[in-house]
Formats: structure tokens, sequence, C-alpha cells
């Protein structure tokens, strides 16, 4: 069985984003439904896999990360509303024996992910 995972570089440190906020949500139509809620530890990972074994369905997730309060956090002045508050990335399971990989490298002002393994 596949696994889903994630984790939290800050590269405006050049460090791991630990103690990060991670929302996993599954989506159906137009409902969201929570299905984990984590902080990412000293190594910008989650403590365990976010969906594994039999958790792990083929469909449509958002990951929500709580990049605003991480920033304000470590101590950086950020505008009024924050120009990157919670950063969501929609993406698809297609097959649920494979493993997901969703990595995000963000600053206060851009982010970028990919599909890792």
């Amino acid at each position: 069985m596949g696994k889903l995972s994630t984790h939290v570089l800050d590269t405006a440190h050049g460090r791991p984003g630990a103690g990060v906020k991670v929302e996993l949500f599954a989506v159906d139509g137009g409902s969201r439904t929570l299905v984990k809620s984590d902080l990412t530890n000293t190594d910008g990972r989650c403590g365990a896999a976010l969906l594994e074994g039999e958790a792990l369905r083929a469909g449509q997730y958002e990951l929500v990360f709580h990049a605003g309060d991480y920033f304000a956090a470590c101590g950086i002045a950020l505008p009024a509303p924050r120009f990157l508050d919670r950063i969501v990335i929609a993406f698809g399971l297609a097959d649920a024996t494979q493993n997901y990989h969703v990595p995000l490298v963000m600053t206060p002002w851009s982010y970028s992910t990919y599909r890792g393994s």
C-alpha cells in the first residue's frame, strides 16, 4: 500500500520549516472533510505519514500550510493582510498503491511544490 507525506522548507532562512501547522482535507465535489492536522517537526516533516494503508484512497485532496503564522512566529514583519497566509495545494491521488510526497518550499512571498515519492 502507498502513503502520502509532506515536508516544509523555509528558503527565506535556509532551514526546515519547523512548527508549521499542516491540515489535510479530502475533497468531494463542493465539500471538504478534515482528515488530519499536524505540526511539522524540527526537520520540517510531519511525524508520520498523513495517509497510508487502507486510509489512502484515490481522490482529490488539499493540503493547507499555515505559512503566515509560521513566519510571524519567526519574527518577520508581515503586512496586514499577509501576502501569503495559508498556502493551499489542491492535488489528486490516482493510484493508492503508490507513494506521494508533496513538499512545500516557501518564503513569505512565494512558494513551490512538486510530486516526490
